[in-house]
C-alpha cells in the first residue's frame, strides 16, 4: 500500500522542515514548495492525498492558490496554515474550499489529528441509495451538491452545505456547537466554537430568508435544530 503523499506549501524554512520530518515520521510522503507559484506547480504535475497550505506566501498567495485548485473542480483536502487568527480569515478560507484552518504557533498532534480527519472525509464513500434528502419543500443532494427550495435554487458555498447536509441527515434533532464542529469540521475541535454561528446566519439567510415555513431554529442555551415546524 502506498503512502499517503502530502504536499506543503510553506515559506519558512524551519517550519517546512519540522513538518516534513513529523509527517514523514507518521509515514506519510511529503513535497515542499516554498512558494505559492511552485505550489501551483507542484499541484498540476502530481495527485495529492491532501495540501497543507500557508495562507501568507511570496509570488502567489495560499487564498490564490486554493481559489485556482478549487476553480478547476480538484477536491483534494487542504488545510490552511497561518499566523492570522481572526474569525473572518477563517471564514474566507473555508468559504473558498478549504477543509480546515490552524494557527500557528500549533501543537503538531493537533495538526496530525487534523489531517487524519481530512484523510478519512476523502476516502468516505456516499451512499447512493440516501444522496436525496428533502424537508417541507426543502431538497439537498448530497451528490451533487443541489439544493432547493421548491423550485428555486439555493447557492451554498462548500462548508455551508456540508452544515445543511449534517442538519438534513439529523432532522428535528437538536445539535449543539461541538457536535456541529466535530462532524462538519471533520475533526474534535477546541475554541471558536461561535464560528458556527456565523454559518447558521449564512445558511439561514440563502435559505430560509424569503421563504415559508423557516425551518432552520435556535434552542436557546442547546444549539440548533432543522425541522418543519407545522
Amino acid at each position: 500500500m502506498s503512502k499517503p503523499s502530502i504536499l506543503v506549501v510553506e515559506d519558512e524554512e524551519k517550519i517546512a522542515r519540522v513538518l516534513e520530518l513529523e509527517l514523514e515520521y507518521e509515514g506519510y510522503s511529503v513535497v515542499k514548495a516554498h512558494d505559492g507559484l511552485v505550489g501551483m506547480q507542484q499541484f498540476r504535475e502530481h495527485k495529492w492525498d491532501l495540501i497543507l497550505l500557508d495562507v501568507m506566501l511570496p509570488e502567489m498567495s495560499g487564498v490564490d492558490l486554493l481559489r485556482r485548485i478549487r476553480s478547476g473542480g480538484d477536491q483534494t483536502p487542504v488545510i490552511m496554515l497561518t499566523a492570522k487568527d481572526g474569525l473572518e480569515d477563517k471564514v474566507e478560507g473555508l468559504d473558498l474550499g478549504a477543509n480546515d484552518y490552524v494557527t500557528k504557533p500549533f501543537q503538531i498532534e493537533e495538526l496530525l489529528a487534523r489531517i487524519r480527519a481530512a484523510l478519512r472525509t476523502k476516502t468516505a464513500p456516499i451512499e447512493d441509495d440516501q444522496e436525496t434528502i428533502s424537508l417541507a419543500d426543502l431538497t439537498v443532494n448530497e451528490g451533487t451538491h443541489e439544493v432547493f427550495r421548491g423550485d428555486e435554487p439555493i447557492k451554498l458555498t462548500a462548508k455551508e452545505f456540508s452544515l445543511l447536509a449534517y442538519f438534513m441527515q439529523n432532522q428535528r434533532q437538536v445539535l449543539n456547537r461541538e457536535q456541529l464542529l466535530d462532524h462538519v469540521w471533520g475533526y474534535d475541535y477546541y475554541g471558536d466554537t461561535n464560528i458556527v454561528d456565523v454559518y447558521v446566519r449564512y445558511l439561514r439567510n440563502k435559505m430560509d430568508k424569503g421563504f415559508e415555513p423557516q425551518l432552520l431554529h435556535t434552542v436557546r442555551g442547546v444549539g440548533y435544530v432543522l425541522k418543519d415546524p407545522r
